[in-house]
């Protein structure tokens, strides 16, 4: 996947804002396999998964190191098939997870899993690195690892590389119960199935927006109220009621949930009588929210 957070110009604050969420991602995801993927042996797939089964196989090899192992390599394929424009910030993603998770490991390290209870340690392996992963991609960044094997792989072949890397995760997986044992084996399927779909879980919501139609006895007021108390703009049109006849005024906006509270008391208060729509968008692209 090529990177696009970077292709456009940024002001500083919009820069330092971009890689404080970047960053926090990363560390979230790091947090997710140090204090849970690995005491528990949850190899789930991608260069976490591949870098839990080496230190297991060579024991004075941490987490951290086989990662910057594993995406060391990773990145130099990268550049070999791809150049260092088309991996872009997916460097530093690469080395920077990494990074955090040794850190963790000489801060916090963990001779045991924090709980007993299996399945709730691998809710939060999988919630952790998932929700990191949703903000980093929202930003238009990757983990880096595998998804460096996707990019070379959509280059030069015509797979279908989802299905591709959900196999070898399943592969990781199987190995972590050849490894560890049948019960750890089918955690780690587990978790992968649930990692699967929580991640476009997560980037929907951080993404979800309301897109509300107003149709108003006084539309002029409502017209102000969105431009001068929310900051957002509208779409204003005229439209024929099927059943009187009558033409009024529709208006359309796409605001955030405490906006469309604030629209929605708002018209409570100046027009009681108002028809209103609001509808879940779960990506709203163009000027003022997400660029294209």
């Amino acid at each position: 996947m090529e990177q696009n957070a970077l292709k456009f110009k940024m002001t500083r604050a919009e820069f330092a804002r971009w890689a404080l969420l970047l960053n926090l991602g990363l560390a979230i995801s790091a947090a997710g396999i140090h204090f849970f993927k690995t005491p528990n042996r949850f190899a789930m797939g991608g260069t976490s998964g591949i870098s839990i089964l080496l230190s297991t196989l060579f024991p004075r090899l941490d987490v951290g190191g086989a990662m910057f192992i594993v995406n060391g390599a990773l990145v130099l394929l990268g550049l070999v098939f791809l150049g260092r424009r088309a991996m872009g910030v997916t460097i530093y993603s690469s080395f920077a997870i990494s990074a955090f998770v040794t850190v963790l490991e000489k801060l916090a390290p963990m001779q045991r899993p924090f709980t007993d209870d299996t399945l709730l340690e691998l809710l939060f392996a999988v919630i952790l690195p998932a929700a990191g992963s949703a903000i980093v991609f929202n930003v238009g960044a990757s983990t880096g690892g595998t998804d460096i094997v996707a990019m070379i792989l959509a280059k030069f072949t015509s797979l279908e590389i989802g299905k591709a890397l959900l196999a070898s995760d399943f592969l990781i997986a199987l190995a972590a119960g050849g490894l560890y044992g049948i019960k750890t084996g089918l955690y780690c399927v587990l978790g992968l199935l649930m990692k699967a779909f929580l991640v476009d879980s997560v980037i929907e919501s951080l993404n979800l927006r309301k897109v509300v139609t107003v149709v108003s006895a006084d539309p002029e007021a409502v017209k102000q109220f969105i431009l001068e108390a929310l900051n957002r703009s509208a779409t204003v049109y005229t439209a024929k009621g099927a059943y009187t006849g009558k033409e009024e005024q529709v208006l359309t906006t796409v605001l955030t949930r405490r906006q469309t509270v604030a629209l929605r008391n708002h018209l409570r208060r100046v027009d009681p009588k108002a028809f209103l729509t609001i509808v879940n968008s779960s990506e709203i692209v163009g000027k003022g929210f997400r660029t294209l």
